[in-house]
């Protein structure tokens, strides 16, 4: 592909910088220390979670929308979306004027068909998945003669992603990597072209959920399956970028696969080490330097945290799943045999031993207790794995043989 063969260029981002400049927030690149330490990189992050609609989708979305002609914005604009590009496509064209329906598959969460209708547009909810929510925006397109504004694969929309490279460069010239999650491509390919044409030598590196390698696949002509309940539903993409795909094959030098719970990690990461909300898509970033810190060691790495509208309940999950992972929670079961008081006792010595008991369940009928027997089952919070190993082993010492209980049901480990 040559530069001219390219769907956009630089001076199309710059174009789209000048355009949406004071309509969009040039939110900021902070460095953060925690990360730093944590991933043996030093790392800015780019909090694009600090638009008005949560995430970055607004850049694009707005830059295609001011370059409609006015019988265009009377007829008004569709999308298909399930999150974000519906906000930000519904929120800015409320501010214009411009009459907007967004389709939206019909599993879409209603608080983001709410959080769309509440900026004034018309939800339609059908199809299965986004790709016939698309193929029904498209007729809609052609039926009412709405312009059509899709979430990635769109010059105009792929050059207002592309300002948030510019943002970050001219904050910290010296940067070594851009780390940017890939779902269509839109987002990437934007910062590529803006990133390479102002650096030529920074490193742009994407980052997929491995449930979802689309953008791997094409461009390694693989067949990897696709699918899955991700963390990161945000870049949950079937299909890359008809236009986005090219740049990608020439700019970008490397893409990461993800798992769940490192995506999990990274959520975690920004919640507790940086005090800000990162939904799974936005912090894909950051778990492509916890998976690969090979890649990034000793580096200077901007991360996009590119939205931050993750449910409240489950960021909460996310967070206690993690302490689990640490061993900062821990479930076990104590079989005794049967007498007044051991429960209070027990509940005295974890007190001891520093334990905060968050739950206990005191039964006496299961099979495999003696029939004069009790079972205990606690979970218990604790200052780290070492403190957790502790205590369990002070409990085995006291003959009260504490057996840990994990997701797959009780361990075979006694202490």
């Amino acid at each position: 592909m040559s530069r001219n063969e390219a769907a956009i260029g630089f001076d199309e981002v710059r174009r789209a910088a000048a355009v949406i400049v004071g309509q969009v927030i040039a939110t900021p690149l902070i460095p953060s220390p925690r990360l730093s330490d944590l991933t043996g990189a030093t790392v800015f992050v780019k909090h694009e979670n600090m638009q008005a609609t949560g995430a970055f989708k607004e850049r694009g979305a707005l830059n295609r929308l001011l370059a409609l002609t006015a019988d265009e914005r009377a007829r008004g604009v569709v999308a298909m979306s399930a999150g974000n590009h519906a906000q930000a496509l519904a929120y800015h064209a409320g501010r214009l004027s411009i009459p907007a329906t967004i389709v939206m598959p019909v599993g879409t969460p209603l608080v983001k068909a709410e959080n769309t209708r509440g900026h004034g547009a018309e939800v339609l909810l059908e199809g299965a998945n986004l790709s016939e929510s698309e193929d029904v925006a498209r007729r809609l397109s052609w039926k009412r003669g709405l312009t059509l504004v899709h979430p990635y694969d769109d010059p105009l929309v792929m050059a207002g992603q592309g300002t948030i490279a510019l943002e970050m460069l001219a904050a910290c010239p010296d940067l070594d990597d851009i780390v940017v999650p890939i779902g269509g491509g839109g987002l990437i390919s934007g910062i590529a072209v803006a990133a390479k044409a102002t650096r030529p030598d920074i490193r742009i590196v994407g980052v997929q959920a491995a449930l979802y390698p689309s953008c791997v696949n094409a461009l390694r002509g693989e067949d990897a399956p696709i699918g899955g309940a991700t963390l990161a539903e945000g870049i949950a993409v079937k299909n890359v970028g008809r236009l986005t795909l090219p740049i990608i094959r020439e700019l970008v030098s490397e893409i990461v696969l993800v798992d769940e719970p490192t995506i999990e990690r990274a959520v975690n990461a920004y919640a507790t080490l940086c005090r800000t909300m990162a939904e799974g898509a936005g912090a894909a970033g950051l778990a492509a330097m916890l998976s690969r810190p090979d890649l990034f060691q000793g580096r200077r790495v901007g991360l996009v945290l590119c939205g931050g509208n993750i449910d409240a309940r489950l960021l909460a999950s996310v967070m206690v799943r993690e302490l689990e992972r640490e061993d900062r929670i821990a479930s076990f079961r104590i079989t005794s045999p049967d007498r007044p008081g051991l429960l209070g006792e027990i509940a005295s010595r974890l007190g001891q031993l520093g334990a905060n008991i968050l739950e206990v369940s005191h039964g006496r009928l299961f099979l495999d207790v003696p029939a004069k027997g009790v079972s205990v089952d606690l979970t218990i919070e604790t200052r780290s794995r070492e403190h957790t190993a502790a205590i369990l082993e002070a409990l085995a010492s006291e003959q009260l043989n504490p057996r840990r209980i994990g997701p797959a049901g009780l361990s075979e480990t006694n202490f």
